[in-house]
């Protein structure tokens, strides 16, 4: 767990000086960086070379690593797009919205990591957090039962992301791969009578990443949409849109 900080990135002022750097630019090298070395080959002294500028430059835009994560961050959130779902039934909409969540997480395989382990107070993070929570409120979800049904949603995506980035990381031949998941298959098979359940469901050869999230997207919102009819109204009193499938 990252020690607690005792300020924020977004609690200070960018200062006005150096026009040929400021966090806009730091940021979008720190992304750059990020994708090609991921979060352990990000240093100030790497991030500077790669701005052609002082590393002790830095520190006047930022107070530290932990501030130019936190920029990156909410930079690659920002590429989650939130147009194009007014009007849809809560479930059609939030399965969009979290599919694009997906693919930016694909984009920065770095991203799902440094979600779960810092405060998201970003302004695009809080801005897409808004959309979320206001779509599952406006189904009928409120108080803790909506802050659960939030937090099962985004353990879910980050968690599915992150290990489809780690297995593609490690497989980048198709043929290899597949090959890999029919000897697993073959493993299981032989040994069905000691473990019929998994012989019998666990389809170890099953490659389609995107039919396997929305899949595992599907059975969470069913278990959200189960909860709408003991819920309770919001609490401005507007009644559920509906507990079926969008």
């Amino acid at each position: 767990m990252p020690r607690p900080r005792s300020s924020a990135i977004w609690f200070t002022d960018e200062p006005d000086r150096r026009p040929r750097l400021s966090r806009e630019r730091i940021t979008r090298a720190a992304v750059d960086l990020l994708d090609v070395e991921g979060v352990q080959g990000l240093s100030m002294r790497r991030l500077a070379a790669r701005l052609g500028a002082g590393t002790m430059s830095l520190y006047e835009y930022v107070s530290s690593r932990e501030d130019v994560l936190d920029l990156a961050t909410d930079a690659a959130i920002a590429e989650i797009e939130i147009d194009g779902i007014d009007g849809l039934p809560w479930r059609e909409a939030l399965s969009r919205q979290l599919r694009r969540s997906r693919q930016v997480m694909l984009r920065h395989p770095w991203l799902p990591a440094l979600m779960a382990t810092r405060p998201l107070l970003g302004p695009h993070a809080l801005a897409r957090s808004e959309l979320v929570y206001a779509l599952l409120h406006r189904a009928g979800l409120a108080g803790p039962r909506l802050v659960a049904a939030v937090g099962a949603l985004t353990y879910y995506v980050q968690g599915f992301t992150a290990m489809e980035n780690a297995w593609r990381g490690q497989q980048p031949d198709p043929a290899a791969e597949a090959e890999l998941r029919r000897q697993a298959q073959q493993y299981l098979d032989r040994r069905g009578e000691a473990h019929p359940t998994l012989a019998q469901h666990a389809d170890l050869g099953r490659d389609d990443f995107d039919a396997s999230f929305q899949l595992g997207l599907d059975v969470v919102l069913d278990g959200i949409a189960a909860q709408l009819g003991t819920a309770g109204p919001p609490a401005d009193g507007s009644g559920a849109e509906g507990s079926g499938r969008s």
